[in-house]
């Protein structure tokens, strides 16, 4: 995919999570790597529903701002999932309601936010690991997540919102979506005693479609 080309794509995944109200506003950020090491991200301030493919912030394989507007204040989180896992191709931040509202919830587990409800969120995200709330842009974000080692391809922000690092920015939104799905089914079930997946059914999924997933 050439630089031109991917620059559309964010815009137009971007655009399609806005508007089925994936998130609102002005909120969340997305990232992509580019072929020679830089990235592309989304300028702070911005919506997902008016992104500008000509003004998209770039960085060097180095990490210097070279072109486009000033990029989001979330660099950190977005630079912490590149360094610590080789196989991030993009990063996509939002501010998803239910997955919000989930983790505003008693008796959530740190570990593994996400009840395994049905196979699609283990198989696209592994275990999320749900993060104590930090003030929007502190780089604080960023070592949390540079301390999980790249074991972790999603975070979830307490009273923030979602992170997904995928292998493309296509694999990254796909992933978010799942994410926010099986939050929304844990709100719609709460209180409910629903049938979660048992152990076997979870180890199963884990080992027969390879996913990443540390016990």
């Amino acid at each position: 995919m050439t630089e031109n080309q991917l620059r559309e794509k964010i815009c137009i995944l971007a655009k399609s999570l806005f508007d089925r109200g994936f998130t609102h506003g002005s909120t969340g950020n997305i990232s992509a790597r580019l072929d020679d090491g830089g990235l592309l991200v989304s300028p702070t301030g911005t919506s997902f529903g008016r992104l500008d493919p000509g003004k998209l912030s770039t960085f060097d394989a180095s990490g210097r701002h070279i072109g486009g507007d000033k990029p989001t204040k979330e660099m950190p989180l977005h630079s912490a999932f590149y360094d610590t896992r080789s196989t991030a191709g993009a990063v996509v931040h939002l501010h998803s309601c239910h997955s919000v509202a989930l983790s505003l919830l008693p008796g959530a587990d740190e570990d593994n936010f996400l009840p395994p409800l049905t196979p699609y969120g283990i198989m696209k995200l592994g275990k999320v690991k749900l993060l104590p709330f930090f003030l929007p842009g502190d780089p604080a974000m960023g070592e949390a997540v540079r301390g999980l080692a790249g074991k972790r391809s999603a975070v979830m922000l307490a009273n923030h919102g979602p992170v997904v690092a995928g292998k493309d920015i296509e694999a990254a939104c796909t992933a978010i979506e799942e994410l926010e799905e099986t939050a929304k089914l844990a709100i719609l079930t709460q209180g409910l005693n629903p049938n979660r997946l048992s152990q076997t059914d979870v180890r199963n999924i884990v080992d027969g479609f390879n996913v990443e997933w540390d016990d």
